[in-house]
């Protein structure tokens, strides 16, 4: 055990390699990365390098395949950056998701090391702790990088550069820390490429977004999303993914848009419990307690995700339309899921929304009275939220109206493409999820228009 952590500790220092990266142009930074990747493909297992640098991923394949393809990754990086410009995609961004790797990755697999000694298995585990861990580390080590690189190379153009910086540097460790969750064998690839597109995505559009108060809204996103997971409402996925989500919505739009998609998903939690012993003896329950993962969350979010996005780029030309599609969306997840959790407990015998021949509970497509009310309620639900939390829509029943509209059609769309495309193969249960939250906003979106 005691050579595994200094195995670990060897790793966290190949983070000092970042040093380099504030006196070296591009170009060079590129040759010596992929000289890393072709030496560490080279390495024998038998070779003191390897006994070395191997973790336990490496042991297993015989070869350096972690560091390889960190190198081969940050080669890439380098070279897009070398490519179209560092002025286009900054090298400090490209630092500082190796820092992320690095720092994070490696402290965060310290603790998941000590969990498994302390539990006495050989299973790789992911806590609420380690991903703390991961995103402190890896937040503070790509900001520190980031900062080195910057004064040396020159300053970034934004009216606060090292206000920016550091938010790009915790968003990055937020999206690492999600994918060293969800990711087992090919922790080097996706971790510093994911990283680097999200702090790149948001650097391009850096004068787009509200960035007051950048800390706080970083806690306090981070703090719902853990008091989710404690909560067991998510899983640490989900945990990391709400954390993400927020930090995006809020400076996008406003809190209370955050706040409006929490109440789905406290309200889908609350009846995922409605009856959950039923539910379970009939094999209808949700798995894990009915706490929800990081696919659950994105497929009913993306959608709003991106509208808050487009209303910030688009404000104030369309902005009673972008956020009537908005709550659009969080109608139809949350009409959706209120009236599956609901919709299961139906003692009769639903019936199938294409057919309306009779179908055993639970089936894709099947819908019952009750759950067509939950649906209803669900979506009343959240346009009622709406005119109460969100500023400048107080009274604004026309939106009312559309949110209601559109989340109750985009359930039954759901319940439609359930019974179609699910049931033959051809889209999952998230990607139903997905595409009928795209269609509750574009109905709520049509008929807002309409009505204007």
């Amino acid at each position: 055990m005691k050579l595994i952590y200094r195995k670990q500790f060897i790793f966290i220092s190949l983070g000092l390699f970042a040093l380099i990266f504030p006196f070296l142009d591009t170009l060079f930074l590129v040759l010596v990365f992929l000289a890393g990747t072709l030496y560490f493909r080279r390495i024998s297992p038998g070779s003191p390098v390897f006994k070395m640098l191997a973790r336990e991923s490496d042991t297993r394949t015989g070869k350096l395949t972690g560091l390889a393809q960190l190198f081969f990754i940050m080669t890439f990086l380098l070279l897009i950056s070398y490519i179209i410009g560092s002025d286009k995609f900054p090298i400090f961004i490209i630092g500082g998701a190796y820092a992320i790797t690095i720092f994070g990755d490696g402290v965060a697999d310290i603790i998941n090391i000590h969990d498994r000694k302390k539990n006495q298995n050989n299973i790789k585990m992911y806590t609420a702790r380690s991903s703390i861990a991961f995103l402190i580390s890896g937040g503070i080590f790509a900001f520190i990088v980031g900062v080195l690189i910057v004064t040396w190379k020159g300053p970034i153009i934004y009216p606060n550069p090292y206000g920016i910086l550091f938010f790009l540097s915790v968003l990055g460790a937020i999206t690492g820390a999600l994918l060293e969750s969800v990711t087992r064998d090919e922790d080097n690839i996706v971790i510093p490429f994911g990283s680097a597109m999200t702090m790149w995505l948001f650097y391009i559009f850096r004068f787009s977004y509200k960035m007051d108060n950048l800390i706080m809204v970083l806690v306090f996103a981070f703090a719902l999303g853990y008091l989710a997971y404690r909560a067991r409402i998510a899983d640490i996925s989900a945990m990391l993914s709400a954390t993400l989500m927020g930090v995006i919505i809020i400076i996008s739009s406003d809190i209370s848009w955050f706040f409006t998609l929490l109440a789905f998903f406290f309200l889908g939690s609350l009846f995922t419990r409605y009856k959950y012993s039923y539910k379970k003896a009939h094999g209808l329950a949700e798995g894990k307690g009915g706490a929800r993962g990081y696919k659950n969350v994105f497929s009913n979010s993306l959608a709003a995700l991106s509208l808050a996005i487009a209303y910030r780029i688009f404000y104030p030309s369309y902005d009673l339309l972008l956020l009537s599609m908005y709550l659009g969306s969080i109608a139809t997840a949350c009409g959706d899921t209120l009236a599956s959790e609901i919709g299961q407990t139906y003692k009769g015998e639903p019936r199938m929304i294409t057919t309306f021949r009779k179908a055993p509970p639970g089936t894709d497509g099947a819908v019952s009275g009750l759950g067509q009310a939950a649906a209803l309620f669900g979506s009343l639900a959240i346009a009622l939220l709406a005119i109460l939390f969100i500023p400048g829509i107080q009274n604004n029943y026309r939106i009312a109206a559309t949110v209601v509209a559109g989340g109750f059609i985009g359930t039954n769309i759901d319940s439609v493409l359930g019974a179609t495309l699910q049931q033959k193969g051809y889209l999952t249960n998230n990607g139903v999820n997905l595409f009928a939250t795209i269609s509750g906003a574009i109905v709520s979106g049509l008929i807002y228009v309409a009505g204007s």
